[in-house]
């Protein structure tokens, strides 16, 4: 097993690292980036954990090492503002919201890194992840009236229930972090926390648009 199949590491290979890179690409050559774009997307689909598996293929072969959950942390930092893969299109103040409210929660965390070893600051990000967490849910709950039939409903719902369960178990690490020091854990949990967010707006956009 590899670690990418323990973590949410895979699944956010593709949004975090390489999706940027081919909106570069698309300055340069539009249809090349959208080819690339597909195909990746297709294979990725069918076989989740591919892009993954490509990366660290190459990191190996040039010999590179790299704590890849610390790594695609910081890279969200980056792109949280032009990720357009997960925003919402409808114009409405809710769903406008929620794309601020995802946005501003994953920025925050991916800041993680940088101030986890300066416990003061690193106790004041605690408090702002917290309290983004309970605006997210805020935002989840308004956009949940616009959601069609009772069968949407219940797959927000769901998404929901998943997502409070990752902040606890957040919570849980960083308690343990406290007390055993492992940043690892806290990274690994935080991409938790980023891909339920991904897959909150996914399943909105789903039902909605």
């Amino acid at each position: 097993m590899t670690m990418g199949d323990e973590t949410p590491v895979t699944s956010l290979m593709l949004p975090i690292l390489i999706r940027p890179i081919l909106s570069q690409l698309e300055r340069r050559d539009v249809s090349a980036s959208q080819t690339l774009r597909s195909a990746l997307s297709k294979a990725e689909a069918a076989h989740p954990g591919l892009t993954y598996d490509f990366v660290i293929g190459i990191m190996r072969r040039a010999e590179i090492t790299v704590n890849m959950n610390e790594g695609i942390l910081r890279l969200q930092g980056a792109i949280s503002d032009s990720d357009i893969e997960y925003r919402l299109n409808r114009s409405e103040d809710a769903f406008q919201e929620l794309n601020k409210k995802s946005a501003s929660l994953k920025r925050i965390l991916s800041r993680i890194p940088d101030e986890i070893t300066d416990r003061k600051t690193f106790l004041e990000t605690i408090k702002e992840i917290a309290s983004a967490i309970k605006k997210l849910l805020d935002a989840v709950n308004e956009v949940n009236g616009f959601i069609p039939g009772p069968a949407g409903k219940q797959a927000l719902e769901q998404r929901k229930r998943e997502f409070v369960k990752y902040s606890k178990r957040f919570s849980n690490t960083l308690k343990e972090y406290f007390k055993e020091g492992q940043a690892n854990s806290v990274f690994v949990s935080a991409l938790y926390l980023i891909h339920q967010t991904n897959m909150i707006i996914a399943t909105v956009k789903h039902k909605c648009e």
